[in-house]
């Protein structure tokens, strides 16, 4: 309504509430400087008044006027009656220091032209006692709202507010301390704070004692009452993070922290800036450094095609794409809606940048084609795919006609149209497969291996396991699940993968598409590989409950196609190392071109007429790929059985 207004009249609406408060100050200042200037000779005389001479009284009494204007207009001129002191700060205090001591300064100054002739001139201490009495009568004004409103809040949540914990003792901690305490808007109340340096134990921030050291983390959070911690560490490395928060899931309260130490150089540590501790804090690897500047000099000014680019792993390649400043950047994908979210995202985080969104399957080769002809894209980044095992399981021929000839058509169109490098993402389970989806990215490989020994782009492929994260990934999973009450599931107790978060395997996807030369697999190194169980435990814990108490976890056995555990590498690939030591070359495989392609040509038909064989015709293309005997039977001789077990059971039944 006021903005309505302030259009129409053109002047902004009076604030009325502002004008009371500014008034109610200014008078309060004046007295102030009144009785700073009354008490400070008094307590120079200690107290007797009847022995403070006139010629010390009258020239205080004469340029008390000129005094309070002067005082008024330097705490006008420092913003101290505009100032939020509910929120009030060292910035604050500091700007009340100074305009009361150039007030002391004024007096002395003015002193001298008011007191008479050959008279003794005010004692010096008066000014100092001015000066000191002022200041304190100016703090009480300012900051005795922000005391008795952070009284009021404790004493409000003292019995219904979240008990916190806070893990760090410095700028980070007081900060988060400072702002929990004056909110009005907070329901938390700080117990203790944790601390390894010995010098700050026993000593307080803001009224809260540091207690110790990690190791009374557990025995605290007893003692307090604790229902939450915050790690206030932003400088904390992934192992430091690892090592602490091992202890804290023991404590079963809620885990947040800072995100990182950007946000403290940048002085945005505040309560809305806390973030759930996420599992990945507790793999306990350093984060994935990269060359950037490898990767810049082959991006910037080239025009990128990424397809898959709405997708989780393709939306990242995008992010780190654009900030190297290609000359185009063009997003191809058959989901509209997540083209559009990174669409979106894009053109604000980068509006200088020329970006293309089209939508498409790579199933389609005219469309693909059509592509290639019109933007000739320099560099090709192929994430388009169906990753999905268990579905992948029950939609053989989608994985055939999606993963491996959409690769071909795209494979070929980059051919054909000149591209300078083509960079398929693949995946560990291609290694070895037990699973339709696994043994079609695996064909994806061959025939990027292929390709490059037949044209002049360079063909690569990059293989890494899990991330966490993305779409289809166990840790989603595993969120709603507790969200829900659980029960949380796990197929199989023994089952572990290697995992890497979004950013750092895109990160490495670029540097590798650096070192390319052509026909490489490049494997990255996805660290040690982590139990499915364990993610489900801390998981659990992390969010403040007791494993098997508050959330239960049920084992469901392993879906069809997955295995107990991923590889990275086929034994025949053997390993070669490149400048970064988690990105290493896998040697290409001889084989037999003219039989692949035949091989090709016969599953193309096959996935076309929807054959019910596929997995046997794609297991004589992948020597490697070992599927269950329930997935070489066709689905035509499982019908075939379950219509025999059908006539076998009506006959009984008669």
């Amino acid at each position: 309504m006021s903005e309505n207004k302030e259009k129409e009249t053109g002047k902004k609406p009076v604030n009325y509430m502002k004008m009371q408060r500014r008034i109610g100050l200014i008078i309060y200042d004046i007295l102030s400087v009144m009785a700073a200037s009354f008490f400070a000779i008094l307590f120079r005389f200690e107290f007797h008044m009847d022995q403070i001479p006139d010629y010390f009284i009258d020239p205080i009494v004469r340029f008390m006027p000129f005094s309070i204007v002067l005082t008024i207009l330097l705490l006008y001129l420092f913003k101290l009656y505009d100032s939020l002191w509910a929120y009030a700060g060292e910035n604050e205090l500091q700007n009340l220091v100074m305009a009361c001591v150039l007030s002391g300064i004024v007096n002395a100054i003015g002193l001298q032209f008011t007191r008479y002739e050959h008279t003794q001139p005010v004692p010096q201490s008066y000014y100092f006692l001015y000066t000191f009495l002022l200041i304190t009568l100016i703090f009480i004004s300012r900051f005795s709202y922000r005391f008795i409103r952070s009284q009021k809040h404790k004493s409000e949540n003292r019995n219904n507010a979240t008990r916190v914990m806070i893990i760090g003792a410095g700028e980070a901690a007081n900060t988060i301390i400072k702002e929990i305490t004056i909110s009005n808007y907070s329901t938390m109340a700080i117990g203790c704070i944790i601390d390894d340096d010995k010098n700050k134990w026993g000593r307080y921030i803001q009224g809260i004692r540091v207690v110790g050291g990690r190791d009374k983390i557990i025995e605290c959070a007893d003692l307090y009452d604790i229902d939450e911690i915050i790690v206030a560490i932003p400088s904390a490395t992934r192992t430091q993070m690892k090592e602490i928060l091992a202890i804290c899931k023991e404590t079963d309260c809620k885990l947040r922290s800072l995100p990182g130490v950007y946000q403290l150089v940048n002085g945005e540590v505040n309560v809305s800036k806390l973030r759930d501790v996420e599992v990945e804090d507790l793999l306990g690897r350093e984060p994935i450094t990269v060359d950037i500047d490898s990767i810049a000099g082959y991006v910037q000014g080239k025009t990128v095609l990424v397809t898959g680019g709405g997708g989780s792993i393709g939306s990242e390649l995008c992010r780190q794409i654009a900030n190297h400043k290609p000359e185009r950047l063009i997003i191809f994908d058959i989901y509209e809606n997540n083209a559009y979210d990174i669409q979106q995202e894009l053109k604000t985080t980068h509006p200088e940048m020329k970006l293309t969104v089209l939508i498409g399957s790579v199933r389609n080769t005219n469309r693909v084609n059509r592509l290639f002809e019109t933007y000739r894209p320099d560099i090709v980044y192929h994430a388009a795919a169906h990753k999905h095992v268990p579905l992948m399981e029950d939609s053989p021929n989608e994985a055939i006609k999606n993963n491996v000839f959409g690769t071909f058509n795209t494979a070929m169109a980059a051919a054909m149209n000149g591209a300078q490098k083509f960079v398929l993402i693949s995946t560990d389970k291609a290694v070895n497969p037990t699973n339709i989806m696994g043994a079609s990215k695996r064909i994806c490989e061959m025939i990027v291996q292929t390709f490059n020994r037949h044209y002049d782009t360079e063909f690569v492929a990059v293989r890494f396991g899990n991330v966490l994260g993305s779409n289809g990934s166990v840790i989603p999973l595993f969120k709603k699940q507790i969200a829900a009450g659980g029960p949380v599931t796990v197929t199989d107790p023994n089952i572990i993968r290697y995992f890497m978060t979004i950013s750092e395997a895109v990160s490495l996807v670029l540097q590798a598409g650096a070192y390319a030369k052509g026909g490489e697999i490049f494997v990255l190194d996805m660290g040690e590989p982590v139990r499915i169980l364990d993610l489900a435990e801390n998981l659990i814990k992390l969010s403040g409950y007791k494993v098997g108490e508050d959330i239960k976890i049920e084992f469901t056995g392993l879906r069809p196609g997955e295995k107990l555990y991923e590889e990275m590498l086929m034994d025949e690939e053997g390993l070669q190392d490149t400048d970064n030591r988690l990105i290493h070359i896998g040697k290409p495989i001889e084989m037999d071109e003219m039989l692949f392609f035949r091989q090709l040509e016969k599953l193309k038909k096959a996935s076309k007429a929807e054959d019910r064989n596929i997995a046997k015709m794609v297991q004589e293309v992948v020597a490697t790929y070992h599927p269950t005997e329930k997935e070489l039977q066709s689905e035509e001789y499982r019908l075939e059985l379950e219509e025999a077990a059908k006539r076998v059971n009506e006959e009984s039944d008669e």
